[in-house]
């Protein structure tokens, strides 16, 4: 395939993003039956980062972040950039600068499943990062990449277009054609923990509402008193 950079791409409805935003991203990937997480050694770099957004893709070589300076121009306000690389990478690939340009953009967070740098700076802007490691090592830009185009991150499949959201319990990727029906389906279940929770406050055991003594028994689990 040849190295190529994608202007245009179809994003979800801003209304739909930032449902599924608030919605967060252990209840998404529950939802769309425990789908679309990345793996979980993609953290964010300070605890209160939060973000829902379209993706933009970006492949990258290792060690070069020439193609996240090219996606930065094709990037619409509210966008996230998700970043792979061509083969396994910690180096340093995005520090305070590109998030400064990011910034201008509004482009709205960055995943990448390699390493960043200037920590502190991208914390005290609250710039909403999640990666694989931390790391000072340099980059270069001198390699060919592509933009909007698939890729795997982390483990999960994304597509140009496609929602992410991302918290403190990771990342989530929502496919844009599914994202009306995830919104209904996360709705549904956070109605359905709201009644549980409620259940539990008032002292009733998960063991009788989720009907698990009967799994107990099939399972062979014998109750004793010593």
């Amino acid at each position: 395939m040849k190295d190529r950079v994608v202007r245009n791409i179809s994003r979800a409805s801003t209304e739909l993003i930032a449902a599924l935003g608030e919605q967060g991203v252990a209840t998404i990937h529950e939802a769309q039956g425990r789908t679309g997480l990345m793996k979980p050694y993609i953290r964010p770099i300070y605890a209160t980062a939060r973000v829902a957004g379209s993706a933009v893709t970006v492949l990258c070589h290792p060690g070069d972040n020439l193609m996240i300076h090219a996606a930065i121009e094709v990037c619409r306000r509210g966008d996230v950039l998700v970043v792979a690389t061509k083969s396994e990478s910690t180096d340093g690939m995005f520090g305070e600068l590109l998030a400064t340009s990011c910034r201008a953009h509004g482009i709205a967070g960055l995943v990448i499943d390699a390493g960043v740098r200037d920590v502190a700076d991208l914390t005290d802007m609250h710039f909403p990062v999640w990666s694989k490691a931390i790391s000072a090592q340099g980059t270069v830009k001198a390699s060919p990449g592509s933009v909007n185009v698939d890729i795997v991150c982390a483990g999960a499949m994304v597509h140009p277009g496609d929602v992410l959201v991302g918290d403190q319990d990771g990342v989530v990727i929502v496919s844009r054609d599914a994202a009306a029906e995830v919104v209904r389906l996360s709705a549904a279940r956070i109605e359905k923990e709201h009644r549980s929770r409620k259940r539990l406050q008032g002292g009733e055991l998960g063991l009788d509402f989720y009907d698990l003594r009967e799994k107990l028994k099939e399972l062979g689990v014998e109750y004793v008193d010593k």
